[in-house]
């Protein structure tokens, strides 16, 4: 059996992400999309909250609470402000928690405490413009020579890149040997040969600085090598159920929060003399977007659930099947409650002084992102069979 309820700890915490988003992000939210640009000192802010670092030991700056935790942080900032959860998800979840997972002592004494501070960003460089949802196909190279390697390639779409002060890269050190000659590097913005190419000019999530990467003999010292040299597709699929159940809650959050501008506009907007919430036709919508994102939310918890469980050791049941459908599940219900929310509002959802506008745009990201649900519903598939 499963329990569903929150700890106290959880819901304490929750209540202060959803406060501190209302009084530092809430007032901003429009400008951060409006200007396409990352608020400044927002990243120590939500250092000093304890939020970067929730699944992080206490002996690397982090507060040590399980993954459910870490991803409900991510719900709560969704709900004011998408763009700032899923550069939150990168840096907490794709870098940090991926340090903490693979990384030695050294590695993890000497990244986690200042990206746990907010002192420092990180992120995940694996997509590159020829590798998407075919990752193990990267032509990103690193070659060994001595005590360091040599790394030539190109990625983009990553979340945080623009800003970024340390990179989890993936590149082929073997490119005879498939996916078994990748291999996972720690990359240093200050490494030689290391640049930021462009900043990409997003339709949503507009604030959360996406980047091109470029390694033009980019210089790795062999100790940041993050687990194995060749090695690498291990850490990669060791975070991948991980980053599918985030997800999940990133769009969970992004559903409710249009949603709440739905109800809240079909209470306030009268048409015939009376409000339009009391049109039936507005009520279907409104009951089966509720509808959609309480069963979302109990997958997406599931999920996050089940990989805690099986960090922990356990057995994870299901645990490949759970995260694949969360993810595929959650992202195209936030796509349609957006969709939906806009309909609600009618012609004024479609113009940019309504913030409702920013959750539909910001939405699709969750279908395309980190895997397309066309992926998601082959990996599923795939499970399925499997068994």
């Amino acid at each position: 059996m499963m329990d569903f309820t929150l700890t106290e700890e959880q819901r304490m915490l929750k209540e202060t992400v959803a406060n501190f988003a209302a009084r530092e992000i809430q007032p901003i939210a429009e400008e951060i999309d409006r200007t396409d640009t990352w608020p400044e000192g927002m990243w120590k802010k939500l250092g000093d909250l304890g939020v970067l670092g929730v699944t992080i030991e206490g002996a690397y700056g982090g507060v040590g609470l399980d993954i459910l935790s870490g991803a409900l942080v991510g719900e709560e900032l969704a709900k004011i402000s998408p763009s700032i959860s899923i550069s939150y998800g990168a840096h907490a979840n794709l870098c940090c928690n991926n340090i903490r997972l693979n990384g030695t002592e050294e590695q993890k004494h000497r990244y986690l405490p200042r990206m746990c501070s907010g002192d420092q960003v990180g992120a995940l460089g694996l997509t590159e413009p020829n590798a998407g949802s075919d990752a193990v196909s990267i032509q990103t190279t690193a070659r060994r020579e001595g005590d360091r390697f040599v790394v030539n390639g190109s990625k983009t779409f990553i979340t945080n890149g623009v800003i970024a002060d340390t990179i989890i890269l993936y590149a082929k050190t073997d490119k005879s040997a498939g996916a078994r000659g990748i291999t996972a590097f720690i990359l240093e913005k200050g490494f030689p040969g290391f640049s930021v190419s462009r900043k990409l000019d997003k339709v949503g999530n507009r604030g959360s600085e996406t980047g091109e990467l470029v390694m033009e003999d980019c210089i790795i010292p062999q100790e940041n090598v993050l687990g194995q040299v060749n090695g690498g597709v291990a850490v990669m699929m060791r975070g991948l159920d991980i980053e599918r159940a985030f997800l999940s809650t990133y769009a969970l959050g992004m559903a409710e929060g249009a949603f709440a501008e739905a109800l809240k506009y079909a209470r306030e907007r009268v048409q015939f003399g009376k409000p339009i919430a009391s049109f039936q036709l507005i009520q279907a919508k409104l009951a089966d977007m509720w509808t959609l994102i309480e069963a979302a939310r109990l997958l997406s918890y599931k999920a996050c659930i089940l990989a805690d469980d099986a960090e922990k050791g356990g057995k994870g049941t299901e645990l490949h099947k759970v995260t694949a459908a969360a993810v595929l599940f959650v992202g195209e219900m936030a796509d349609k409650v957006c969709t939906e929310a806009i309909q609600i509002h009618g012609g004024y959802g479609y113009c940019m002084e309504y913030p409702v506008q920013r959750f539909w745009r910001d939405a699709k990201v969750a279908t395309i992102g980190a895997g397309t649900s066309e992926m998601r519903r082959l990996i599923l598939a795939r499970e399925l069979l499997a068994g």
